[in-house]
């Protein structure tokens, strides 16, 4: 009774502070999208994370080995992760961070499942599709191409790449089926293969998929081959950003994100 009566003698009085509400943290939001079994995109963004940009994460699952076929799985998962992206709050670009399961869905079935899910004016951006607005800004038209995954998977890549005019002179990897695997690839490693996967008749190297730690040896690939070196998770960071609003050069992560 004496604990009652001592709270009720102490009731909350409102501040006296005059405000307006702002528009909350960060002026540029990004949606991200990432597999369950993702433990790259993550890190990699908050490490190329211009000042005043923030990014907020749903997930969706995914199932191994990665084939064409079990990337479409993913397509009915993302009406329900965009949902949990900070419902009715600002978003100013959604980033879905799986390169191969966009090529498997398509780009157009990605972006009408998240537009459908409560965001239908918003920019949605994919891994291989800002890989392409990348190779445009850059003036690319040929690239080698390095992959973790199977060649069936790989191929359908290359085919993506073709079909929206980008030449894929060749193609090299690791041939893995496990993205949790790829996850633990050592950067070393990637620097290593992306030298060996160049092509001398290619304008560029695009490292593939949101798995592998690429981003943080973009640089010593790009000053060893003396060419661009684009990778997943920084060509979707870059893209997301410019759709976002924010033009701002970030460097130390290749040519792309400096320029």
């Amino acid at each position: 009774m004496n604990a009652q009566l001592q709270l009720a003698d102490l009731p909350t009085v409102k501040v006296s502070t005059r405000f307006e509400l702002d528009a909350g943290p960060a002026r540029h939001r990004i949606g991200l999208i990432a597999l369950d079994s993702d433990i790259a995109t993550e890190r990699d963004f908050h490490a190329m994370l211009p000042p005043d940009v923030m990014f907020y994460t749903s997930r969706i699952h995914c199932t191994n080995p990665v084939t064409v076929e079990n990337l479409r799985r993913q397509g009915p998962l993302l009406r329900e992760a965009v949902e949990l992206l900070i419902p009715d709050q600002r978003l100013d670009a959604i980033a879905y961070s799986c390169t191969s399961g966009t090529v498997a869905l398509g780009y157009e079935r990605v972006a009408s499942e998240i537009r459908a899910a409560g965001r239908p004016g918003i920019p949605v951006v994919t891994p291989i599709t800002s890989a392409i607005a990348g190779f445009e800004h850059l003036g690319i038209r040929r690239i080698s191409l390095m992959t973790p995954y199977l060649d069936s998977v790989n191929q359908a890549m290359r085919t993506f790449f073709e079909s929206h005019g980008i030449e894929v002179v060749n193609v090299g990897g690791f041939l893995m089926e496990d993205d949790r695997e790829m996850a633990r690839i050592p950067p070393e490693a990637i620097l290593h293969a992306a030298l060996e996967v160049h092509d001398a008749r290619a304008d560029a190297l695009f490292i593939s998929c949101t798995a592998i730690r690429a981003v943080e040896i973009i640089e010593r690939a790009e000053a060893a081959l003396g060419r661009p070196v684009l990778s997943a998770i920084q060509t979707l960071l870059w893209q997301s950003l410019r759709e976002a609003g924010c033009t701002d050069p970030v460097p130390g992560f290749g040519r792309l994100l400096a320029s």
